[in-house]
């Protein structure tokens, strides 16, 4: 299955904003941050499930 060169970024960002909210959560004190950061990897994984469910095989 070939998947579009933004699909493989998308997965990158959620991948990114899994590691950096494990490490604010862990490491440091900035709730604000911690809940941006996790925000944003949310809508990016709700994105790149419809994206990926709705795709033609």
């Amino acid at each position: 299955m070939y998947f579009p060169p933004f699909w493989y970024l998308l997965w990158f960002f959620v991948s990114f904003f899994g590691v950096l909210s494990w490490y604010l959560r862990t490491y440091t004190e900035r709730v604000q941050l911690l809940r941006f950061v996790a925000i944003s990897g949310v809508i990016s994984m709700i994105t790149l499930l419809i994206w990926t469910l709705t795709m033609d095989v």
